[in-house]
């Protein structure tokens, strides 16, 4: 799952997920969830499964660092149906961390989506282009011999 798509909201707080998103999505159930930065991230219930694992596994219940995580990231996480239209329903409490109007982005991310509102997901593009060549030279990716 990999791309950008612009994606609106409509009256009742829907988001149509892009075609081509959607059709590697299985089942007709999601899991939607804020992320660390302010936009949303959705998974499908498989991957949820394994995301949720790992992070429970990683953190512990007496730490102030781990329980915010877990109360970010576990704690709002939220399964939703899938419509017959590829649609699914935000939650006010979502739509409202992530700043989510009208306009959106959906962001394929491999194992997973990112919903931003555009304007939010502009401005942070602006300010990744500003600073990707630094983070990226250490990686010294190499491109593959054929």
């Amino acid at each position: 799952m990999t791309g950008e798509f612009r994606a609106s909201l409509d009256e009742k707080g829907r988001l149509l997920i892009p075609t081509k998103l959607r059709s590697e999505i299985t089942g007709d159930t999601v899991v939607l969830t804020k992320s660390v930065d302010h936009c949303l991230w959705l998974f499908s219930t498989s991957k949820w499964e394994i995301f949720s694992k790992t992070v429970q596994e990683s953190v512990g219940m007496f730490s102030q660092r781990d329980l915010m995580i877990q109360r970010r990231i576990i704690g709002s996480a939220m399964e939703l149906e899938v419509d017959k239209a590829g649609r699914i329903g935000i939650s006010a409490l979502l739509r409202e961390h992530a700043g989510l109007s009208k306009d959106c982005v959906v962001v394929g991310i491999r194992n997973y989506l990112e919903i931003w509102d555009e304007a939010a997901y502009m401005a942070y593009q602006k300010q990744i282009d500003q600073s990707i060549g630094p983070l990226v030279e250490p990686m010294a990716v190499a491109w593959p011999k054929e």
